[in-house]
């Protein structure tokens, strides 16, 4: 057969060009994208509509008054959020106050000083402790790192920092501090990689031209590196604290279960994930139902905004970084 034929009996090269994309393909393909994207917005909306109505009876009832009562009393009808707010942010503070600083040390070492053959495996190992289910450390924390805490560590900043409202009291072992060390661990890897990242997209000019001007190695990371990058690493924060907020088996198995308030983190505590954990079965009434329901609105929205945020910040680190680039 000649090229002839096969060019469409031409002889020219233009047989052989493609055929112009039709109207109806790329309408067609644009919509089946849209339509894919809308998915995960329209699974977002079915699940607040979901718990809003699951939670109309306690809506209806207690109002914004939910927020404010601290009581919890199923056997009463009487149900407040304020003890599980205040418990769910307490510890997800300290699980970030703890986390924070290890994982961007551990960014900027990877990033900045670590050698190649030291430089990998730590990645693994962090990747691989991202992988680790809740519930095992879970498990883990109730064997093995609470009877430690409580025998070991917390007697010693009772001692020493005892005059300090927050480690006053009687020493419990499962108690908002050892909710808040098992958080810090689980959030560790989140916000290291993503530190990471940030850290990777500073461009090598800002650390070229620190030291130009005669700067040591640490000066070119505090100034050039960690000032560039200080709104994406914010957002790497406020990402961990989302993981943090919405935390619920290992918290559960480390806290206490206990519905009360206190300025000691070695007193039990309560999260709005716990509660529902816990309590979701038992709950005999409509008005139990309905306020675990409510909980569950609460923690919903809680996430979203911190998300929100956070992908905020992430974008204007990059639009930031791209107009100095330029």
């Amino acid at each position: 057969m000649s090229f002839a034929a096969v060019s469409g009996g031409t002889g020219s090269s233009a047989g052989l060009s493609l055929a112009p994309p039709g109207k109806v393909g790329n309408i067609a393909f644009r919509l089946l994208t849209w339509l894919m994207a809308m998915m995960v917005l329209a699974l977002l909306v079915l699940l607040g509509w979901t718990l809003q109505k699951g939670s109309a009876l306690s809506l209806t009832r207690f109002g914004w008054d939910f927020f404010a009562q601290s009581d919890w009393n199923p056997v009463s009808g009487v149900f407040g959020a304020y003890t599980f707010i205040f418990g769910t942010f307490i510890s997800s503070f300290v699980g970030l106050l703890i986390a924070l600083p290890l994982s961007l040390g551990t960014a900027v070492y990877l990033t900045e000083l670590a050698p190649g053959w030291v430089r990998q495996p730590a990645i693994s190992m962090i990747e691989m402790l991202a992988a680790i289910p809740s519930v095992v450390f879970g498990l883990w924390g109730m064997r093995v790192l609470v009877p430690w805490l409580q025998n070991g560590p917390y007697p010693l900043l009772q001692k020493y920092l005892g005059f300090l409202p927050f480690f006053q009291g009687p020493i419990h072992g499962r108690c908002m501090l050892s909710a808040g060390i098992i958080i810090a661990i689980m959030i560790l890897p989140i916000i290291t990689s993503v530190s990471r990242e940030i850290l990777r997209s500073v461009p090598d000019l800002q650390r070229e031209a620190a030291y130009a001007l005669g700067a040591t190695h640490w000066e070119v990371i505090r100034i050039a590196v960690l000032s560039y990058a200080r709104r994406g690493l914010f957002g790497a924060a406020v990402l961990g604290l989302g993981r943090a907020l919405g935390e619920t088996m290992a918290v559960t198995m480390v806290i206490g279960n206990r519905p009360v308030i206190s300025a000691s983190l070695f007193a039990p505590g309560y999260t709005l994930a716990s509660v529902i954990a816990n309590e979701f079965t038992e709950a005999t009434t409509d008005m139990y139902l309905n306020a675990l329901f409510e909980l569950g609105l609460v923690l919903l929205a809680v996430t979203i905004l911190v998300n929100v945020v956070a992908q905020l910040m992430l974008r204007t680190l990059s639009h930031g970084a791209s107009g100095k680039v330029n």
